[in-house]
């Protein structure tokens, strides 16, 4: 029973292990991984179905780097790179050969009602009013969007947007309040000098009513904005292309969050999104490699996943990609923040 467990890393305590994949993570990766899984199965009906869990990126990489066996997940979606002291308590707990794999782009969206107050933002603006003490001078007091820009539309500043465990609310505060905040040369300057004095002020969200944490649902984010049009929504563009009938982009810095924009890089919110895989479960849990083999085919241009929302990534990285999946190439987490 010991050697059993010893050659085979993914078996419980037992010796046993499961015949299906376990996916854990991001609510943005979710539903790709989710349609993943369908053509996965669908291409041979033999193949257990994999299981799906959204639990963010911070909740997913906690659960994937608990340890190696049955009794963990074999991959975690991530909105957002994995952070070097995520990568530090892996290997702490034997998670000790993992591999990225980069499955498209996505784009941090912001959002309104198709029947709202038209709004556009620089990341400026979109940091001063987001931001819990913006630039280091006090408590946010800003309450309607003229008291940051008399040029903005006369409402209340409403905010719906995504948990502090979210990969996108990581991204959210890395891409565009960062971008924001360092519009000051005196906080960018901090950067260099105190770098938790720089995040705390930079990164901080402000916790009143002027923004609403709506847990890890997107499509609860869509339908607050039809019933509070005054209101601008923080999601996936995926789910901006998806209810495109009920909701429209707001402009960061006068740029759309489109495909176009997103893939080019001129959008402020565009992000990388990654899958991690332990190397110690592949070939041991049954049909993981053709998983990831299928995320890759299904993420090609003109691919079944660009048709929901993904923005494929260039041929050059997909072929890097390719090569990791066939030679088990593990991350080396030296490069990692």
């Amino acid at each position: 029973m010991l050697l059993a467990g010893c050659q085979d890393p993914a078996s419980t305590n037992q010796g046993s292990s499961r015949s299906e994949i376990r996916i854990v993570g991001s609510s943005t990766v979710f539903p790709f991984a989710k349609k993943v899984a369908e053509e996965f199965v669908n291409f041979d009906p033999e193949r257990r179905s994999p299981i799906l869990e959204s639990t963010g990126t911070g909740g997913g990489v906690e659960l994937f780097c608990s340890g190696v066996g049955a009794n963990t997940p074999d991959i975690v979606n991530a909105s957002r790179r994995m952070k070097k002291g995520e990568f530090d308590r892996c290997t702490a707990n034997g998670v000790d050969g993992i591999i990225e794999i980069v499955i498209g782009f996505d784009g941090i969206a912001l959002a309104q009602a198709q029947n709202g107050p038209r709004i556009s933002l620089s990341v400026e603006e979109f940091y001063t009013a987001l931001a819990a003490n913006p630039f280091g001078k006090g408590a946010n007091k800003a309450i309607r969007w003229p008291d940051i820009n008399p040029a903005l539309p006369d409402t209340r500043i409403n905010i719906f947007g995504p948990p502090a465990t979210s990969g996108t609310r990581d991204a959210l505060e890395e891409i565009i309040m960062e971008k924001g905040c360092k519009s000051d040369p005196a906080i960018k300057a901090l950067s260099d000098s105190d770098k938790d004095r720089f995040e705390e002020i930079c990164h901080s969200v402000r916790t009143d009513q002027a923004y609403t944490d709506t847990g890890e649902n997107d499509n609860l984010i869509v339908q607050k904005l039809s019933t509070n049009p005054d209101a601008v929504g923080i999601f996936s563009y995926s789910y901006l292309a998806d209810n495109a009938d009920t909701v429209r982009g707001v402009p960061i810095n006068g740029v759309e969050p489109t495909y176009a924009t997103i893939e080019n890089g001129t959008y402020p919110g565009a992000r990388t999104l990654y899958i991690y895989v332990k190397k110690k479960h592949v070939d041991v849990i049954p049909g993981l490699r053709e998983y990831l083999a299928e995320f890759m085919r299904g993420g090609e241009h003109e691919g079944y996943l660009t048709r929901i929302g993904l923005i494929a990534a260039p041929e050059k990285v997909r072929g890097e990609m390719l090569g990791r999946i066939k030679t088990l190439t593990t991350l080396d987490g030296a490069e990692l923040k």
